[in-house]
């Protein structure tokens, strides 16, 4: 960390720059495959952000992919760069396909906050991204102008400043003719796919009304330390902080939005809510809510009641329910008439989503038929966005109103050193249109 310590971005630096700076010195894990001399058809990989979920993101799109090679990665912390290898070098001396695969040197590892720059500067084709959702609008922005194709973590933006970017970048990667796939991987699962087919088929018929649920437990945090500094411990603890995960319900809750979407076959046109912090209450848990009750209203009238949950000793439940005329279904593996006689129950393959979507990616480049979900996660992302707000102001927010809102809640300066925590949303008070700490409370 300390060849960073005096390195920091103002706002608009952090969004547009461009210039490469030193990579930090790594040592790799001895048995980490030798780059070779590349084949054409064979796709190279770079990925940005090597957490958990990046981790997990480089073993799914190996396993569910024939001639593919990781080849350069990069993450913020260069002691989180280096667990991420030691886990995948571990992974590659038990599998012998997956270190095939696994394609890392010590040339093509990067830290610091241009990264991201530096992988996109390889000799990539596709690019992971699997940083905090704060960073995720400028991640998809500078690979879509450097031509990559992108599996990109969910969600894609933290407030409206970063969806109406990420809009912006779909038009030019349809432009560029750019897969990119999100890890909203319900959409790749077949028992969520038949059901809803049926759905949009009138299997329920009119839909009336629905519910989307993600109630859990609470979450891991890292306690701070005296060599961190504000900032870096607000990154490391990023779930709790607005302007890097978007609240937990913008974070987690909008796989369950995006398959309201998803079977609503468009977003909701207006928003209300609540929420508060009755049980994370101390200063480790930043200034995020852990509940929220939304109601989403879409075209013709129809709600769907949103319900997200981070609070230990509590029932858990996550899922979805809709409704129709005629019936209705779980939306994951069954349709029933509505006095509960089974119309229609899954039993085919299923294989694991997180892989297929990476499968569907990479089958769809190698077709000349690339999938672009990019709009489409960019909606939900707002969606859950707009009932995160509904919550926080207290006020009815339509979906014209958020999408043109002048938020943008990016610190203005980003460097390790003093950062504020933003005060805990307070309904009545704290105002859609905001910026940082303005306009909080």
């Amino acid at each position: 960390m300390k060849a960073n310590a005096g390195r920091h971005f103002t706002r608009r630096e952090f969004v547009h720059t461009t210039a490469a700076a030193a990579t930090a010195a790594l040592v790799l894990p001895g048995g980490l495959m030798a780059s070779g001399t590349r084949r054409a058809d064979v796709i190279r990989v770079g990925v940005i952000g090597c957490g958990g979920r990046g981790s997990g993101a480089i073993r799914d799109h190996c396993r569910a992919n024939t001639d593919v090679e990781i080849v350069a990665i990069g993450d913020l912390f260069p002691d989180r760069l280096e667990q991420a290898l030691r886990n995948l070098n571990q992974v590659a001396q038990r599998d012998e396909d997956f270190a095939s695969k696994f394609r890392v040197t010590e040339d093509s590892v990067f830290t610091g906050f241009d990264a991201y720059q530096r992988v996109l500067e390889q000799d990539i084709d596709l690019v992971i991204l699997a940083t905090p959702p704060g960073f995720r609008p400028l991640h998809i922005a500078a690979a879509v102008e450097a031509g990559k194709h992108i599996f990109t973590e969910k969600p894609v933006a933290v407030d409206a400043a970063g969806v109406r970017s990420v809009l912006a970048s779909y038009e030019l990667a349809l432009q560029k003719g750019l897969a990119i796939v999100a890890g909203t991987q319900r959409r790749h699962d077949l028992s969520y796919r038949a059901v809803i087919e049926r759905i949009h088929d009138g299997a329920i018929g009119e839909i009336t009304g629905g519910q989307v649920y993600w109630n859990q437990a609470g979450l891991w945090h890292n306690a701070p330390r005296p060599e961190w500094s504000d900032t870096e411990w607000q990154i490391r603890n990023w779930l709790y902080f607005t302007w890097l995960s978007g609240d937990h319900i913008v974070e987690q809750h909008v796989h369950n939005i995006d398959v309201a979407n998803w079977v609503m076959g468009t977003h909701p046109i207006r928003a209300v809510g609540m929420g508060g912090r009755q049980s994370r209450t101390a200063p480790e848990f930043g200034h995020i809510y852990d509940h929220f009750a939304v109601d989403f209203e879409y075209p013709n009238g129809v709600h769907i009641m949103s319900m997200a949950r981070q609070v230990d000793g509590t029932a858990g439940f996550v899922g979805e329910r809709f409704f129709g005329t005629n019936g209705r279904t779980n939306a994951e593996t069954r349709i029933e008439r509505l006095d509960g006689t089974l119309v229609y129950e899954y039993d085919g393959d299923d294989p694991n989503a997180y892989v297929q979507e990476h499968a569907d990616l990479v089958a769809s480049i190698r077709a000349g038929q690339p999938i672009n979900e990019l709009r489409q996660v960019a909606e939900s992302t707002l969606t859950a966005i707009m009932g995160r707000e509904a919550a926080y102001t207290g006020a009815e927010v339509t979906w014209d109103q958020m999408l043109a809102a002048d938020q943008d809640l990016m610190p203005p300066e980003i460097r390790f050193g003093p950062l504020e925590v933003p005060p805990v949303a307070v309904p009545g008070t704290t105002k859609l249109e905001r910026r940082w700490l303005e306009g909080w409370a």
